[in-house]
């Protein structure tokens, strides 16, 4: 679901939100690639440690475990909040460096096609290939190695007719 960034804002502290706000898309593409490869080391920290933070206090309000404070937690809709905040984050981050590496990939296609037409622009013409059946004097017939049927199509289809209906009168006995 859709979050504003007043709610992510809220839902998270000042650090996590500098971080979280690198995410989003004018920021992020801004980023060199080193840059975005530790923002999403960092973003997926929190991220982690919000979801055991998170598990902890579901464990607290079930009874599972001890409260780590006075009092055991009652509520854990602001430790959800932050996760779902943090993960989608995570996924835009992800996203752009999997743009990033699509784009690069390409990139090195094109570079590589353009060194194959370079390479082969370079190489020496060769002549006609002289085992080919179009060499010199143009196309010549291959012969034909199915051999021809004598039996008329008309004939073998009567004959197959014929056998169903023989069948047929057997398997109705």
């Amino acid at each position: 679901m859709a979050m504003s960034r007043k709610e992510e804002a809220r839902a998270l502290d000042a650090g996590e939100r500098e971080l979280v706000d690198k995410s989003h898309q004018p920021a992020v593409q801004a980023l060199s690639d080193a840059e975005l490869a530790d923002l999403v080391k960092l973003v997926r920290e929190r991220r982690d440690k919000a979801q055991s933070e998170a598990h902890r206090r579901r464990r607290e309000m079930r009874g599972k475990s001890g409260p780590k404070g006075a009092a055991a937690s009652r509520s854990d809709a602001g430790s959800q909040a932050k996760l779902s905040v943090l993960a989608m984050a995570v996924r835009r981050l992800n996203a752009e460096a999997g743009r990033r590496r699509q784009l690069a990939a390409s990139m090195a296609l094109v570079d590589n096609a353009h060194k194959a037409l370079a390479v082969k622009a370079k190489a020496p013409q060769r002549g006609p290939e002289f085992n080919t059946r179009h060499a010199h004097r143009g196309m010549r017939a291959a012969a034909n190695e199915k051999a021809a049927s004598l039996i008329r199509p008309m004939e073998r289809g009567r004959q197959r007719k014929a056998a169903q209906v023989a069948q047929a009168k057997r398997d109705a006995r």
